[in-house]
């Protein structure tokens, strides 16, 4: 956002535009920036996965919303350069699952059974 307003500011000392018509874009791009925030309450929510095993060797997984987003964004840069890890975040997309994240995604987002009774689901909650 600070490159677009450094622009607003720039056509104001060309010429191009006013200090009243720079003042609304400014506005709109810091309005436009605030809608792009995460509310703080689907923040508070968890990431939650679970496997069940016919084995009993079962899984349960708790991870809170904002560490999820924050591993995402650093953790995928990190994997990607590292070779032992780097085939598999190679076809993961990050940034659809920020998307995901910063469009409130909400409720069971995977659902498998596999044919030996085996269940895994990911529920945001």
């Amino acid at each position: 956002m600070k490159e677009e307003i450094s622009k607003v500011l720039t056509m104001v000392q060309e010429g191009k535009i006013d200090s009243e018509k720079a003042a609304e874009l400014i506005h709109v791009l810091k309005e436009k920036e605030s809608s792009k925030a995460v509310p703080a309450a689907y923040l508070d929510k968890t990431l939650k996965i679970r496997v069940v095993s016919k084995e009993h060797d079962n899984v349960n997984v708790n991870l809170p919303i904002k560490l999820v987003k924050a591993v995402l964004k650093a953790g995928h840069g990190i994997a990607a350069n590292v070779p032992q890890a780097e085939k598999y975040v190679k076809d993961l997309d990050i940034d659809l699952l920020i998307d995901a994240i910063e469009n409130e995604l909400d409720g069971q987002i995977v659902d498998i059974q596999s044919a030996n009774g085996d269940t895994v689901a990911v529920v945001i909650e």
